[in-house]
């Protein structure tokens, strides 16, 4: 009897075992349900297209590229084609993300479009590398500009008939630097271009030329000559504490009302966000979230 009553215990035993085991097989465990469903979730894929201004390049360009490392799914491009049409991409529904170097204006605006600032930048001012001339004032930049000073002897270089060179209309250089130095509707140029590189490469190639460009564009440029202006120099610092008062916004633009898929709204949310200061600081621009 003793021996039967030790053999059923034994059996009851296992099969209590058994029954543990099939029940802990057959049931992932959650932490391993929440991994595979987080790494779904957290993919993103698609593509981000941008479009707007030519000094924006640099910082854009780090932008994308950080943010296409971390999301190898995302492809994000970016069209140079100056912040009207940038603008007007944006409205019209032909981009994602617009890329505006200046404020919108108030029909802009009107129009259910919303800039959000992700960097301040200097418009720098240069002239030829050879050029004699290191400092000019801001009325003696307005008088250049619009003509009432024609001959660099005038302001402390060789003689020389001064060459304006400035961009097209609706860039947003051009409109930062003509509402800042009150030269809107009256600057006389000897050439309009259409992208930041060209000024500086028109100012480059010409001894008599002044221009003006994109602090992130002009650092550590050959042949040309970043002026101060009333003696404070465009630097980071000195946009950032608004000493430098030649200075203008980079914005990302987006239509009221229209939701942005779900990878651009993931790089919208990285280029505004702190995470993106090293990036924007790294391309000579000042970032606004730090």
């Amino acid at each position: 009897m003793k021996k039967m009553l030790t053999l059923l215990m034994t059996l009851a035993v296992s099969a209590g075992l058994l029954a543990g085991c099939g029940a802990s097989s057959s049931a992932p465990s959650s932490s391993a349900q929440t991994g595979d469903s987080g790494s779904t979730a957290s993919a993103l894929s698609g593509s981000v297209a941008t479009n707007g201004s030519t000094s924006m390049e640099k910082v854009i360009g780090g932008l994308s590229e950080q943010f296409m490392i971390d999301n190898g799914g995302v492809k994000v491009s970016y069209d140079a084609t100056g912040s009207g049409t940038g603008i007007e991409s944006v409205s019209n529904g032909s981009c994602d993300i617009g890329l505006a170097s200046r404020a919108l204006k108030d029909a802009e605006k009107a129009d259910g479009l919303t800039a959000t600032t992700v960097a301040l930048d200097g418009i720098a001012i240069i002239v030829n590398g050879a050029s004699k001339v290191s400092d000019l004032s801001m009325d003696q930049i307005t008088a250049i500009f619009t003509g009432a000073t024609t001959d660099w002897s005038a302001v402390g270089g060789d003689a020389g008939t001064i060459a304006c060179i400035g961009r097209e209309s609706g860039s947003g250089t051009r409109d930062g630097f003509e509402s800042i130095t009150g030269s809107a509707d009256k600057c006389v140029l000897s050439q309009e271009l259409t992208s930041t590189g060209a000024v500086i490469e028109a100012v480059k190639n010409s001894p008599n030329a002044i221009g003006y460009a994109s602090l992130s564009a002009v650092e550590g440029q050959d042949g040309i000559r970043v002026l101060t202006v009333g003696g404070i120099a465009c630097s980071e610092e000195t946009v950032l504490d608004g000493s430098y008062v030649i200075q203008r916004p980079f914005n990302l633009v987006t239509k009221d009302g229209a939701a942005l898929s779900d990878a651009a709204q993931a790089f919208f949310n990285f280029a505004t966000s702190p995470d993106a200061a090293s990036l924007i600081e790294a391309a000579g621009a000042v970032p606004i979230a730090k």
